[in-house]
């Protein structure tokens, strides 16, 4: 009887183990990870589509995390998603003539927004707003581009497989 309760004990302990171990991973492969809330300052973009850009979504510069996507509203007289960056004070030298982009993280992994810095010498402030944005792409998008667009009427098709006729060598009137 005392083999048959430790069994019963391992296996408990395994099955916790195992949920911990599930609830880990859960956190750190969504937008909870290394989420915190410090000095920020906000940034807006709007963008035509930002696909399935969530809140907490990270905010990355050159691939490092500077901030996270604090807000997300439509703006109902142009239709366009007004997106609200939270980006760490200690990333105040952002030039204001950088980009904002809507990215994916690998092939149907979260979405992220890029920035990609300019070169002006004035950094954003706080409210200030991105004037260049790129807009989500939509794999469904992209795959129909791809199977209705093909390659047909591009230059170089050969068409039926017959050659043009090579212009003639020789100068006229000889």
């Amino acid at each position: 009887m005392a083999q048959r309760q430790s069994f019963q004990i391992g296996t408990g302990l395994f099955i916790v183990l195992g949920f911990a171990a599930l609830g880990y991973l859960a956190t750190q492969t969504s937008s909870l990870a290394n989420y915190r809330e410090g000095d920020s300052y906000a940034l807006k973009a709007r963008f035509t589509n930002i696909g399935q850009l969530k809140l907490r979504a990270p905010v990355k510069v050159a691939g490092v995390r500077v901030g996270t996507v604090s807000g997300i509203v439509l703006e109902p007289d142009k239709l366009d998603a007004l997106v609200t960056l939270a980006v760490d004070k200690q990333f105040d030298k952002i030039p204001d003539d950088s980009a904002a982009a809507v990215f994916t993280s690998g092939l149907l992994g979260d979405q992220y927004v890029a920035i990609q810095p300019g070169g002006s010498p004035d950094m954003f402030k706080n409210g200030d707003e991105f004037l260049l944005t790129q807009s989500s792409m939509q794999l469904e998008d992209l795959i129909g581009k791809y199977l209705v667009g093909g390659d047909a009427g591009k230059s170089g098709d050969k068409g039926d497989g017959k050659t043009a006729p090579k212009p003639d060598a020789t100068p006229p009137g000889k």
